[in-house]
Parts: C-alpha cells; structure tokens; sequence
C-alpha cells in the first residue's frame, strides 16, 4: 500500500475514534501540512465516507454518528477479483448457508468503492453470461464451518450432530483433518472417535459443531483432498470394477480422476519394477466403484487405450454391445457401391 494511501487509512481510523479532531492535529499526527489533511479528507469523502467540517474556533473535523464501516482502497484489478470471486462463489455452491451472503458483501463493496470504478464493475457484472446454469448447492452452516475450521487448525476434536443421506441422526466425536471443497459441496475428513475409523462428513449435514478439551494429532500420509478423492473411488456402490489399461497414468488420469478411480502398478513379470519409467505407457490396474455400468462403455472407447477386463462380466457385454452399435451405425453412413 502506498504511503498516501496508508495516511488516508490512518486518517479514517483517527476521525473513528470519536469527537472532533483540528486540522492542526490531524496534520501533526499524520506528519503533513493542513492542505494535505484536506486532501485526504476529500479522498474520504469521494469514498462516501461521510466526514464533516465543523466551524468555528474548536472546528475541524468528525465523522457522521454511528458511520464505522471503513473504506475499501482497492485498484480497478482487485475490486474486479472481488467480484468476480463472489460471483464464482455463488454458482460454484463455495458460499455459507445464507445464500444472499455473496450478494449483500458485493452491495456493501460496490457502496465504498470510487463512483466510476464501481460503475465500471456494475456494467462489467451486467454485461457477463455464463455457458452454464448456477447450479442448486447445499451449503454448510456459516458457525459450523469456522468451528471445524478452527478446530482443524489446533488439532481440537468437535462432537458433531450429523444426518446421514438415510436421514439417521447421530452424535459423533470427530478428529478433523482438514476440509475440502469439491463438485460444489464441502467436506471434512478425519477420524471419527466412536469408531476409531477415518470418515468423511459433509459439513451441510452437520447441525451443529462444538469444540472439546484435549487435542489430537493427525495421521502421516495423504492431506485431506486425497483423503476424500480416494473415498469417493472406493465409495460402497453396486459394481466393483477392476481394468487393466495400458498407457500412461495422465492418459488414464484425463478420463478417471482420482475422485472416480485408483490407479495401481500391474505387476509385470518381465519388467522390473526398478527399470520403469513413470512417464512411460504401460499396464496399469484401475479400481473404481459405480452404482451403474452404462457410462463406462463409451469412456473406454474415449481412452483410445488396451484395455482389459477383469471384473464384473456384465461390463465385458456393454463393452461388446457398444462395439456392435458403434460398428453398425459406421455402415449405415456408408455410400452405395457402385
């Protein structure tokens, strides 16, 4: 920050402290000439800052009663970052459990920012489309977020009470690793203490969160993300599926994230382990959990990679059936003979 900006700050905080403050003193405090303090105060008032002048022998100036919201001295780039991240906010689901939060804040910032930047960011907001629709999001008590938040950051457990997607409601202590926004939701990983297993929550389930006495310490190995990549791919759905697919890990990677998919080395008996190269194309095992199998089909065929399947048999016949329907409808574009 520049130092006229700063003094400008400054300023503000000294007419905050209440009563009426002199040219004069102001100047001293802020170690420039009364003209200056003029200036700055002007500066304050281009902001809406609503500063008066007091005449008189013990004049100078104060602020107008019950005012305390501090200006925003932001650049054109950052008020523009604000917004935007707002906006992003929103439709990403990133946002507490009071949906018009993400509005009111971006009022409040467009009320303190200089009249023509924000008219410049208004018209910017009004002019900007999206390719996709904001989607429906379930978003987590503001209290119970900050409390875990908190809770992740010195190692306290919380006892939670939480409803499952059955709708069964528990009580549960709950040693927190970390949390994790994904897909539009927020998550929080970590040990729960009743059954001394790690689990992952969603924190718009929990209805409220209380921090405990005592401390704990988090386990060595994967961070939170991870963590929550890696349940979702062993997740308890109907089909355990499990493919050897030959090629690198990117290539697989760009169609099985690790939020869908976990990726092992496939022993191979002619190659040993030390003599192979990460970068390079070759077997790898691929597990995955699904509810369905129709999906699976037209990805593979997206892979453009070998690929073998080990289980279930069901999906070696949706693999088959897909070829067939691929094949036939590559015919019927065909040309007549002749």
């Amino acid at each position: 920050m520049s130092r006229p900006a700063g003094r400008v700050l400054t300023l503000l905080e000294l007419l905050q402290s209440g009563g009426t403050r002199t040219v004069a003193e102001l100047a001293d405090r802020l170690g420039v000439q009364g003209r200056t303090v003029r200036r700055y105060v002007d500066q304050l008032i281009d902001l809406d800052v609503p500063v008066e002048s007091v005449r008189g022998r013990y004049g100078g100036y104060r602020l107008a009663p019950g005012y305390r919201l501090p200006p925003l001295m932001l650049s054109d780039d950052e008020a523009l970052a604000v917004l935007l991240g707002l906006v992003a906010g929103r439709r990403a689901g990133l946002t507490t459990a009071r949906l018009t939060a993400g509005e009111t804040a971006a009022a409040k910032i467009r009320r303190v920012l200089p009249k023509d930047t924000a008219r410049r960011l208004d018209a910017l907001l009004e002019a900007l489309a999206f390719t996709d629709r904001p989607g429906e999001f379930d978003t987590p008590d503001a209290g119970v977020l900050l409390t875990v938040a908190d809770a992740v950051r010195h190692r306290r457990p919380v006892a939670v009470r939480y409803t499952d997607r059955e709708a069964r409601r528990s009580e549960r202590t709950l040693h927190p690793y970390g949390i994790v926004a994904h897909a539009g939701r927020w998550y929080v990983t970590g040990k729960d203490a009743r059954i001394g297993e790690d689990r992952t929550f969603r924190l718009d389930r929990i209805a409220d969160a209380r921090t405990l006495p005592g401390s704990f310490e988090p386990p060595a190995g994967p961070d939170p993300a991870q963590r929550l990549l890696a349940g979702f791919a062993t997740a308890d759905y109907r089909h355990a599926v499990t493919l050897r697919i030959h090629g690198t890990a990117a290539q697989i990677r760009a169609r099985l994230p690790a939020g869908v998919a976990i990726l092992q080395e496939h022993e191979d008996e002619h190659e040993p382990a030390a003599g192979r190269d990460r970068a390079a194309e070759r077997w790898l095992r691929v597990e995955l959990r699904a509810e369905r199998l129709d999906w699976l089909p037209p990805l593979l065929a997206s892979l453009d990679r070998p690929f073998v399947i080990e289980r279930p048999g069901e999906l070696r016949d949706l693999v088959v059936a897909h070829a067939d329907r691929v094949a036939a409808c590559a015919r019927r574009a065909e040309p007549p003979a002749g």
